[in-house]
């Protein structure tokens, strides 16, 4: 288990940086008279639509996907898809997916980025090959762990090949699957203690397995159930019959996919930075196309931003955070919302009381170790910030400005930008990475901020990513636009 952030190589030059804006609570030159007023739209959720393009691929027939996200992470699951034989078309935008299946086809090579989801998923649809399929991915990638995927297939009859042939440690990339056109399918256990995304890639393409599959459980933690109801829920959609009633055993029959066309929820844990804005800086900030019924873990933000002095309201699919600039310290176990677990250290390291985040242990094995990378950048801006066995203590101190690193982890780039909001002089390395799930992320801030420069009415999914104005320009603007239409 690593104890430090992962730095870049010390013969790798920094990425740049970028100033985070910065605006003042008082009254006076560099202030936001009546705090922010915005309206956001965020793409769509990664989770949703990287399952329903695994879905999509092995189903019975054509299938459409509206309002899919369109960022690194989907875009490697649809690279990663076409390079085994699915046909994946943009329609009239490039949110709407035309998705056509065919054999699984192997002579192929997978790149993973550092996107968990592609990694995982996408190897147990890889073993329905007829040939190999080559598994790769960031340098980042190649630390995370995958024993429990490949052992599981392995287990089924699947052959897989990693380690040191392959340049690489076992149980991790690169490795290659090498099927011979089906899965046997039947009895299988996981220890998904460090993600639960292991029990979801067996999940998704058992239906294909010639007698389904039966998965149990056999870890002391399950992190992040709400993503594997959100599995669940996706395959019964499609029409195939998943038993979860014992605990930690899943059954899924073998059977067709559905060929659908569907609409994709907005990212809900991709709003976090801007809702929790809304608390840092006073005001109000809205999110529109909010479901009022989701397995999306980010449906847990309106409960924790009211715990931590906000005030939530949802109505007509708009959900709307104010707040005063007050910030409430938190006690709370994440373990079924993991990834809000940066979002939300960092704006405890802005409350007036101290924080405890629990259940959050398995965030070691994420596109860095977040615990570490969070602990050691609050510290560098002058907080408090202790790791736990399973979490994180934070402390609140009086920061300043400085470099806030993000190890190549857009949720560490998204709560560099909410420190910046209350802190002066922060800089954001290599906010780019936020184009894993949320492309144009700078151009959307800005907007919510109501910069020079910016215009109102553009979404995440559209936006360039290129931030506004100068520092100067930022101390001086109020925050009264709109970002986006409801």
């Amino acid at each position: 288990m690593p104890s430090t952030a992962t730095e870049p190589a010390h013969d790798d030059p920094r990425p740049p940086v970028w100033e985070a804006p910065s605006v003042s609570r008082a009254g006076g030159a560099g202030s936001v008279r009546g705090g922010l007023d915005a309206i956001v739209e965020v793409p769509g959720s990664k989770s949703l639509t990287n399952r329903l393009l695994v879905l999509a691929a092995l189903a019975d027939g054509p299938g459409v996907l509206r309002g899919a996200l369109r960022s690194r992470d989907a875009d490697l699951m649809i690279a990663g898809l076409r390079s085994m034989g699915t046909t994946v078309t943009e329609g009239d935008v490039p949110s709407t997916l035309h998705v056509t299946p065919a054999p699984v086809s192997g002579g192929a090579t997978v790149d993973c980025g550092l996107a968990g989801t592609v990694m995982r998923f996408l190897p147990p649809v890889a073993a329905l090959a007829s040939g190999p399929v080559r598994f790769d991915g960031d340098a980042g990638a190649r630390v995370r762990p995958m024993g429990p995927v490949l052992d599981g297939l392995r287990s089924l009859g699947v052959r897989v090949d990693d380690g040191a042939p392959l340049g690489g440690e076992p149980g991790h990339l690169p490795f290659t699957v090498v099927g011979h056109g089906s899965v046997r399918g039947g009895a299988v256990d996981v220890d998904a203690s460090a993600s639960s995304q292991f029990v979801s890639g067996l999940l998704l393409a058992a239906a294909r397995f010639d007698q389904g599959l039966v998965l149990r459980h056999t870890g002391r933690t399950l992190p992040s159930l709400p993503h594997i109801e959100m599995t669940v829920a996706v395959l019964r959609d499609a029409g195939v019959a998943v038993d979860d009633s014992r605990d930690a055993i899943w059954q899924v029959a073998p059977g067709p996919i559905a060929a659908r066309d569907l609409q994709v929820e907005p990212d809900l844990s991709n709003a976090a930075p801007f809702l929790a804005a809304a608390l840092i800086v006073g005001g109000r900030v809205s999110v529109t196309g909010w479901p009022t019924s989701t397995t999306q873990p980010g449906a847990l933000l309106p409960d924790l931003l009211t715990r931590m002095g906000g005030a939530a309201e949802l109505r007509d699919g708009v959900l709307t955070v104010t707040g005063s600039g007050e910030i409430h310290g938190i006690d709370v176990d994440l373990r079924a919302a993991g990834e809000l677990a940066p979002n939300i250290a960092a704006l405890a390291a802005l409350a007036g009381s101290p924080s405890r985040l629990r259940g959050i242990a398995h965030l070691r094995g994420h596109e860095t170790d977040r615990l570490a990378a969070l602990a050691t950048e609050i510290t560098r801006l002058g907080g408090r910030c202790e790791q736990t066995s399973d979490g994180l203590v934070i402390t609140p101190r009086p920061l300043h400005g400085a470099v806030f690193r993000t190890y190549h982890d857009h949720r560490m780039a998204t709560s560099g930008a909410m420190l910046g909001l209350r802190v002066p002089g922060v800089q954001v390395e290599d906010v780019a990475t936020t184009a894993k799930t949320l492309p144009g992320f700078t151009g959307l801030w800005d907007r919510m901020l109501g910069l020079p420069g910016t215009t109102a009415g553009t979404t995440a999914g559209t936006t360039t990513g290129t931030a506004a104005g100068t520092a100067a320009d930022r101390d001086s603007c109020g925050a009264a636009a709109t970002v986006g239409a409801p």
